[in-house]
């Protein structure tokens, strides 16, 4: 039986509220593609367009750059004892930015290790939108474990180097120190600052809010450490030389005083002191007068011991011979009258310098044209910077002889209207000990002295260093600078100080210069005692014993051999020391 097949029958529509939720989805799903769209866009834009800004934005807040700081090079006297160490500290610093606020307790305690007031850290963490800050700088780094210890977050410590001088005061003007951040500030630390320094290293990492190390970024940049540094002086030699010092300022109740110390045929710089001095290692309470380099910086006039050179030239010219005699009585230049603090009828070379004759010195030097005269003590470096390399050093005043009346020619011959260093001075004084050629002053050792300039000839240098020599014996001037068991030459001088544009009368300079062993110098020693009171002014009475003491001293330091019996060496103590302006 064949089967009829009915038409389906057709579904009836579904119900409206079935319509309207199928357009709602329908609108949910194209709000979805709408929505991820933009984020597509946003990542898109975000990534390409933005994508600098953002990685700056992430890497400040917590990617630091870490400051990799260089040991600075070792100070060394010419044996190498240590004069200038850098030893290892650590400094706390703070990014505010990366910090909550530290819990009062963790404050205090803070503040506790570092020695400061809370209200001190508060201050310093208190701005939110600074990104670094020191809170405490070179700290024993023992104290630095503990203060990270609290782990505060935010809180971190770095190394740094902080300057240790073994010597303290002994070594201040010529050292100098270096300021908190490393960098030289006076002396050698500030002349020779490129070459010890070295250069800082750089280490870029990534750090938590904790301030903790999460990775390196980039290679890591080494510091290169400075060089060491060898100093011409002698350790030994500065000792002495600070100690006969003060020693001599405090008996003659002086205002100040200097040393210099030179090598006789190297010229270099085997000690350098001053009185009063500082120690670099504290300067809480040190004043401006402590740091004074008063040897290279300080200028005076010199007085009489300038007297062996203004009469060189005269004998160097064939003015005059040593044989030569003068008649030294008082006489005029114009309304000046020159004359001596002893009168003397007539003096040879010798006697001139054994009696500090200004008339001799004087008669001398107007024999020289006033050109000649000023090229040769332009020649002697006065008016021009020594070039020692110390920060500072003075030049000195030497005025133009086409403005000299004979008058000023005259006092320049005896020390007066010219003002030098004491550093130059015992420089002028190294063509007496080597044969006419003037060293230049070296601060560093060297392989070998470097080259001098002639000045004199041999045959004048020498006749005047025989003349130095023998006014250390009796009725000389330098008779206060003898060492037992050695020869020295050498010579006095007192100079009134000007005060304004008036000599005042009381105030004096005490000085002298000096080589010993006379015949075959090793060095020179240069001393000056800044306005004596204590009864003594004269430099044979004042200076003079230092030099013996410090020149005495040295000599046996450096296993010099005497060239002298030892017995009646030296003058009776009574023995009369002639007046030396």
């Amino acid at each position: 039986m064949m089967k009829v097949y009915q038409p389906a029958k057709r579904l009836a529509p579904p119900p409206p509220a079935l319509r309207m939720s199928t357009g709602r989805v329908r609108f949910m799903l194209a709000a979805l593609g709408l929505l991820f769209a933009v984020l597509i866009g946003r990542a898109i834009y975000l990534q390409v367009a933005q994508q600098d800004f953002l990685v700056n934005q992430g890497d400040a807040r917590f990617q630091r750059s870490m400051l990799l700081e260089a040991n600075r090079g070792l100070i060394t006297d010419r044996n190498g004892e240590p004069l200038a160490i850098s030893t290892p500290v650590q400094t706390i610093w703070a990014s505010p930015a990366d910090m909550e606020p530290v819990p009062p307790a963790k404050l205090r305690e803070l503040a506790r290790l570092l020695d400061l007031s809370p209200e001190e850290v508060d201050a310093k963490l208190s701005d939110r939108k600074r990104e670094f800050v020191y809170i405490k700088r070179q700290i024993n780094p023992e104290i630095a474990d503990q203060v990270m210890a609290l782990g505060i977050p935010g809180i971190a410590k770095q190394q740094e180097f902080r300057r240790f001088y073994p010597a303290g005061d002994i070594f201040a003007h010529i050292i100098g120190f270096t300021g908190v951040d490393g960098k030289g500030q006076e002396g050698v630390e500030l002349a020779r600052e490129k070459m010890l320094a070295g250069s800082n290293g750089r280490r870029v990492v990534v750090k938590d809010r904790r301030g903790h190390i999460i990775e390196d970024v980039g290679p890591v940049e080494p510091p290169r450490d400075g060089q060491t540094l060898v100093l011409a002086v002698d350790q030994r030699i500065q000792y002495l030389a600070s100690r006969e010092l003060k020693s001599a300022v405090e008996a003659n109740k002086a205002k100040a005083g200097s040393v210099v110390v030179l090598d006789a045929h190297s010229g270099e710089l085997l000690a350098l002191a001053n009185y009063p001095t500082y120690n670099p290692n504290n300067r809480q309470g040190v004043t401006t007068e402590m740091m004074r380099n008063r040897a290279v910086i300080d200028t005076f006039e010199p007085g009489s011991t300038m007297k062996p050179l203004s009469i060189s030239i005269a004998l160097e010219e064939g003015k005059a011979n040593v044989h030569t005699v003068l008649d030294t009585h008082p006489y005029m230049i114009g309304p000046a009258r020159i004359h001596d603090v002893t009168d003397s009828d007539r003096l040879d070379i010798e006697g001139i310098i054994k009696k500090s004759s200004n008339v001799g010195a004087s008669k001398l030097a107007l024999m020289v044209a006033p050109q000649n005269f000023w090229n040769y003590y332009d020649s002697l470096g006065f008016g021009r910077s020594p070039d020692t390399g110390f920060p500072g050093e003075a030049a000195g005043r030497l005025r133009d002889w086409k403005s000299w009346r004979p008058i000023e020619q005259a006092t320049m011959s005896f020390g007066y209207g010219v003002s030098v260093s004491l550093l130059q001075m015992a420089r002028a004084y190294t063509i007496f000990t080597n044969h006419g050629v003037m060293m230049p002053v070296s601060l560093y050792k060297s392989s070998g002295p470097l080259p001098g300039k002639r000045v004199l000839s041999e045959k004048t240098a020498d006749e005047m260093r025989d003349v130095l020599i023998a006014n250390s014996e009796p009725g000389g001037g330098a008779v206060g600078g003898r060492i037992l068991g050695y020869s020295i030459g050498g010579k006095s001088g007192t100079a009134r100080k000007l005060i304004g544009n008036t000599y005042v009368a009381d105030k004096h300079r005490a000085l002298f210069m000096g080589f010993a062993p006379g015949k075959e110098p090793k060095m020179i020693v240069a001393v000056m005692i800044d306005e004596p009171s204590a009864g003594k002014y004269y430099g044979g009475a004042v200076a003079a014993p230092v030099f013996a003491n410090v020149a005495g001293g040295a000599l046996r330091i450096l296993n010099v051999q005497p060239d002298q019996p030892y017995n009646n060496t030296l003058l009776p103590a009574t023995t009369p020391i002639p007046a030396d302006f």
